[in-house]
């Protein structure tokens, strides 16, 4: 049970975390660039986190899970990303075309990127 209120609390956490960098980080041209920044961000961290995890043990799983589950989870989003696309789609196809093509392109970069560094001396 004590994961279970781990997970939420990181939960609320990253919530608030991306609630604060898209007040700070306002949309450009139409260009979403907060939820573009969380979920490069997240992503690069995800995939970092769980290559490292491969290798050795950072932290208990309780931690693990409140991070990659809790933090990460209310962090990035996939519903935010949908709903903003399908609003460009209605105002302005090119830049939503762009938003998914380059959400895209830099998310798996930073995947890549983050299963990179985290797998690390590892070899």
């Amino acid at each position: 049970m004590r994961g279970v209120f781990a997970i939420g609390a990181a939960g609320a956490i990253g919530a608030l975390a991306r609630t604060v960098i898209g007040m700070l980080v306002p949309a450009a041209s139409g260009f979403p660039v907060g939820t573009f920044v969380v979920n490069i961000v997240g992503t690069f961290i995800l995939c970092f986190l769980v290559e490292r995890s491969l290798h050795w043990t950072l932290v208990n799983k309780t931690t693990y899970d409140a991070i990659t589950i809790g933090f990460l989870g209310s962090f990035t989003t996939f519903s935010a990303f949908s709903f903003e696309t399908l609003t460009l789609l209605q105002t302005n196809v090119g830049m939503a075309l762009f938003y998914v093509g380059v959400s895209l392109v830099i998310g798996l970069f930073a995947g890549a990127l983050g299963i990179r560094l985290g797998g690390r001396g590892q070899e």
